[in-house]
């Protein structure tokens, strides 16, 4: 694609992002969202292939009917208090908004779209779908989530970590993996959104971190199907070693970063008496610790065929990767920051 082309899409983003996150006005952040939307999909087209088409054509049509939700629910709210403040919603705004939001993050049940859109594109464009365009729909939720209806959210959140558990473990295809552990992550997410938005957001800081570093992983090692990561190992052990640890910090194993979320989460959900929900959510949990071991298990303890008897391949890559090393150590290492993190 022209460097012109790129530069233009990268700033919509930026801009659609910026100005969803600033506003206190529903139509500027529902303009903001639009504007992120139609950037994303050039990107999305860039490979001119019919499964790339397939999934912005799907994307589109998803965003475009959650976006139509949404203003509808906004008029309303404005017909209804007088103004357009985020902040003052209407009984009906609070129960139907919030799905219309989580319709664009891709939360079960409205979550078919996801893994669908993510396998037709390239696994930069998935990169920005799973981390950068989760951003503005969460800091509405977060503006909002003092008047959710807690019931809608225990559901959503108890049915979107069963889903990303249960999906994820016929799949053999990595970017319908991460789809899948996006949804179960999401879940986790908002369901102590109602209690603290703080640790939601500290949480969802640590899922873009980790997401970010396995995206980061596939993209150089060249890999989107499990038979291609598990002959990785010949190429760049380290790397490949790397991407089995954040594969288990994904699937929230100490002492990695992603025992952190949860264990807060679980500890915040005991502390409001919800601990019923809180052991349906870690007992959902396990069929994500499944695949996320299955995987493990492919990339490191198993023997392809074929594999060459020097120690790496003889084709070695020159290239500095010093963002995939920052953001794999920080996927891995930030357990025993933790107690600092949160002070700040």
């Amino acid at each position: 694609m022209n460097p012109l082309s790129m530069t233009i899409f990268f700033t919509s983003l930026t801009v659609g992002t910026i100005v969803t996150m600033s506003s206190n006005h529903w139509l500027t952040a529902w303009i903001g969202l639009e504007i992120n939307t139609l950037a994303l999909l050039p990107l999305m087209t860039k490979t001119p292939h019919p499964r790339a088409i397939e999934a912005a054509t799907k994307y589109f049509l998803t965003q475009a009917a959650a976006s139509a939700l949404m203003l509808f629910l906004c008029l309303i709210n404005a017909l209804q208090a007088g103004e357009w403040d985020i902040n003052i919603p209407t009984n009906l705004v609070t129960n139907l908004l919030p799905i219309a939001i989580m319709m664009k993050l891709g939360l079960a049940p409205l979550h078919f779209w996801l893994p669908e859109v993510l396998q037709g594109v390239s696994l930069s464009t998935g990169l920005i779908l799973s981390t950068w365009q989760k951003v503005p729909p969460m800091v509405l939720l977060f503006q909002i989530s003092h008047s959710i209806n807690l019931d809608l959210l225990v559901i959503l959140s108890l049915a979107s970590i069963l889903v990303g558990g249960w999906g994820g473990i016929g799949q053999t295809q990595l970017r319908k993996i991460m789809a899948f552990s996006s949804i179960g992550h999401l879940g986790w997410i908002i369901l102590v959104l109602k209690f603290s938005p703080q640790l939601s957001l500290f949480s969802f800081v640590l899922y873009i971190i980790m997401t970010t570093a396995m995206f980061l992983s596939l993209i150089t090692l060249s890999s989107t199907k499990m038979s291609q990561v598990a002959t990785s190992w010949t190429k760049n052990p380290m790397l490949t070693t790397t991407t089995m640890l954040i594969l288990l910090s994904l699937a929230g194993l100490p002492p990695l970063t992603g025992f952190l979320p949860k264990l807060l989460i679980t500890l915040e959900l005991i502390k409001q008496n919800m601990v019923i929900f809180a052991s349906l959510a870690m007992l959902m949990s396990l069929l994500a610790l499944f695949f996320y071991l299955r995987l493990t298990y492919i990339i490191t303890l198993t023997i392809p065929p074929n594999t060459h008897s020097s120690l790496t391949s003889w084709r070695t890559s020159t290239k500095p990767y010093l963002a995939s090393s920052v953001v794999n150590v920080m996927a891995l290492m930030l357990l025993p920051l933790a107690p600092t993190i949160i002070f700040m």
